[in-house]
């Protein structure tokens, strides 16, 4: 038995200096060259996601016409919902615009959910920027 115990605290002994010499042999550095242009590129990309410049995206219209019915619309939109909505303006006329939404399935669910209340509400068609 006295033999036994010694045989393994042998073997212990030997798996522990194996596992530490692998241990040690697998830290190592990793160095990543990485051309500026690349970070200046994620800055313009997340200022454009952010102003909502980026093209292709699909938009439900609530109204268009004048201001004071636009803000009244506007209101009653955000009393209601919670897609982020827009007033913008585009020559002579104001439109009340909802959503930013990345396909036209994710925009077609909101606007059934919409045309509850706005019965004149409808995607117009994406502009390419």
């Amino acid at each position: 038995m006295r033999k036994l115990s010694r045989n393994n605290l042998i073997f212990t002994c030997f798996l522990t200096a194996v596992s530490y010499a692998n241990l040690s042999a697998q830290n190592a550095e990793i160095n990543i060259n990485q051309d500026e242009k690349i970070s200046k590129l994620l800055e313009l990309k997340t200022e454009m996601s952010e102003g909502n410049k980026i093209g292709d995206r699909y938009k439900i219209q609530l109204f268009y016409g004048d201001n004071k019915e636009a803000s009244e619309v506007f209101k009653d939109y955000e009393s209601k919902y919670t897609y982020p909505a827009m007033i913008d303006y585009e020559t002579p006329n104001y439109k009340v615009y909802v959503g930013n939404f990345r396909n036209r399935l994710e925009a077609d669910r909101a606007l059934r959910e919409i045309k509850e209340n706005f019965p004149g509400a409808f995607i117009p068609k994406p502009k390419r920027r």
